[in-house]
């Protein structure tokens, strides 16, 4: 049990001096890490090998695998979004877990959740057989990366650059914001830092949203 905490810990540290530096074994490039967002002549970008709003379902299984939880998940009386999950998730050296929205049609989505099958908690539904070759085809339109290392303002800088903007939300959340990259890494003080990726068209929408959830809108 100690070498196997230990082997944790400098596994950790390792990722840990990874994201503060630029590593230099073998001059090798190292790819799929989260602060390589690529734009693509479209506009959109790519993150984990996933261009957002095009990358399917079906083509991310073929690229990271099988190994994930696909369920839709709802409040009563809604339908809900489609999220597939990977619980350990690789990126690069940097290790964590991947969470995907996909874009699913509005008529669809109503469709899928009425044959849904509901599972652990009460917003949790797992999809009928039949709507699976659907979910497959499913474009992904947001990523959340939550890494296994605690992450704070120095690091993030530091691989991802200034931000344009930083949001303090309470005592807990600090939000940093790359509208260019369709980038918002949240700090929590108190529990998993999240890096979230989303369409650049789509970000002014979703900082507002952010915005509009301060206290007194301010």
């Amino acid at each position: 049990m100690k070498y196997v905490i230990a082997l944790l810990v400098v596994v950790a540290f390792a990722s840990l001096l990874l994201l503060r530096n630029n590593p230099t074994d073998n001059n090798t490039p190292i790819t799929g890490l989260p602060w390589q967002i690529d734009t693509q002549p479209d506009g959109s970008t790519q993150v984990f090998g996933i261009t957002l709003g095009q990358t399917t379902l079906g083509e991310v299984i073929q690229q990271h695998g099988d190994d994930l939880k696909l369920a839709i998940i709802a409040a009563p009386q809604e339908s809900g979004s489609l999220e597939a999950y990977y619980s350990h998730f690789s990126a690069g050296p940097v290790t964590g877990k991947l969470l995907l929205v996909l874009d699913v049609a509005v008529e669809d989505m109503a469709s899928m959740r009425a044959r849904a099958f509901q599972e652990g908690g009460m917003r949790r539904y797992r999809l009928h057989p039949d709507d699976l070759p659907l979910a497959q085809r499913a474009p992904v339109s947001v990523i959340n990366f939550l890494p296994s290392i605690k992450l704070d303002e120095e690091i993030a800088q530091s691989r991802f650059g200034t931000p344009d903007e930083m949001v303090q939300l309470g005592t807990q959340q600090k939000h940093l914001l790359y509208p260019d990259k369709g980038l918002e890494i949240i700090l929590n003080a108190e529990g998993k830092d999240m890096l979230q990726y989303l369409p650049p068209g789509a970000f002014n929408a979703h900082r507002n949203r952010l915005l509009q959830s301060l206290p007194d809108n301010e």
